[in-house]
């Protein structure tokens, strides 16, 4: 007899009238949320806009339950177009079936069109997510807790999940494999945030360490479950492809630390809507008009004052020869007249005043 154990839910739909509230979705909506609200936080820190990540999400997450539905379709195809079987059941998403494989990698070409259209790098914005993303992995598994699946071998552990009869499943105390993996993805998000303080993981790094660590906790919980799984050489397929994705994603580190070390100055470029720009260039008009009036005043001015001593400089030597000329010259009637010589010399006089008055520089001399 088991003096202790982890009961499992009799059933893992509640029906509200006619709407039926399933615990599996439950689950992965509250990971997303989850996700979404830690990166959005994770992204601010970064330099980036409120609101971004929530933007991009929402590109990214139709993407992944689409690809993590697919994987499982494929992997797994036997439940769904084997003998006996009703092929429209490979859309129930709601009774389970979702690898997480195929969730990050078509829910990253969804984020890739967010960022896209955002003009901001993928690899930013994967680092902020990241630990959020093992964050929602966690939440998502206790899915599996309500519909009493992806448990490990028997046990007689006090921490045992205890499963009832049912279609597929044997009575019994099994493995909570379930748990582990939640518990070991809380661990995985706890490490990128550490890491990601102390070392300064950008360009996709954080990202890369979350695969990576994911990958090692995936691979011993894989090797204990006791469901229907395709084998390769004896090992089952998750296995492998948590060993491949391991080795890619301590790749990537490795390279991007040299090829790219540090992490990103701007994570988002600063765009304003097209409404908001207008005002803003009103605002800021004023100052730039005022410099260039600024400008234009400095320039007139000294155009001006060049203009006025080329003048001044051009009247000295004509103020000053006339009286020479006349010198040298012989004396005309008007020389011998002294009212004539009078008057032409108060004419000299005041073309020369005249002159002084427009150049300072000619009276001075």
């Amino acid at each position: 007899m088991d003096l202790a154990y982890i009961p499992s839910p009799s059933t893992g739909v509640i029906h509200l009238g006619p709407i039926p509230l399933r615990g599996y979705a439950f689950c992965i909506i509250i990971g997303v949320f989850v996700a979404v609200w830690l990166g959005n936080r994770r992204w601010i820190a970064r330099g980036g806009k409120p609101g971004t990540v929530a933007d991009i999400a929402v590109w990214a997450v139709p993407f992944g339950l689409v690809g993590g539905r697919l994987y499982h379709v494929i992997t797994d195809y036997q439940l769904y177009f084997g003998e006996g079987r009703n092929w429209v059941d490979a859309f129930k998403i709601w009774e389970g079936g979702l690898g997480i494989w195929g969730a990050i990698a078509l829910g990253a070409v969804g984020a890739w069109i967010g960022c896209r259209l955002r003009g901001i790098p993928l690899p930013a914005w994967a680092d902020a997510l990241a630990p959020g993303i093992a964050l929602a992995q966690a939440c998502g598994r206790w899915g599996n807790w309500f519909n009493q699946e992806l448990y490990g071998r028997a046990t007689d552990l006090p921490w045992a999940l205890k499963i009832s009869e049912g279609p597929n499943r044997v009575a019994g105390t099994y493995h909570p494999t379930f748990l582990y993996e939640s518990l070991w993805c809380v661990g995985v998000a706890l490490l990128v945030i550490w890491a990601d303080r102390r070392f300064k993981l950008g360009h996709g790094r954080a990202f890369a360490l979350y695969v990576a660590a994911y990958c090692v906790g995936r691979g011993w919980i894989e090797y204990m479950r006791v469901d229907e799984a395709h084998h390769i050489l004896g090992v089952r397929l998750n296995v492998w492809t948590s060993i491949v994705v391991f080795l890619l994603a301590v790749t990537y580190l490795v390279l991007s630390a040299k090829l790219r070390p540090g992490r990103e100055a701007i994570v988002e470029p600063d765009r304003e809507p097209s409404g908001g720009s207008e005002p803003a260039a009103e605002a800021g008009s004023e100052p730039a008009t005022a410099k260039a009036g600024a400008a234009s005043a400095v320039k007139a001015g000294s155009e001006s004052a060049t203009a006025t001593a080329k003048a001044g400089a051009g009247a000295v030597p004509k103020a000053g020869s006339e009286p020479a000329a006349k010198a040298d010259a012989p004396k005309t009637g008007a020389d011998a007249d002294p009212k004539a010589g009078a008057t032409a010399e108060d004419k000299t006089t005041g073309g020369d005043e005249a002159a002084g008055a427009k150049a300072p520089e000619a009276k001075k001399l």
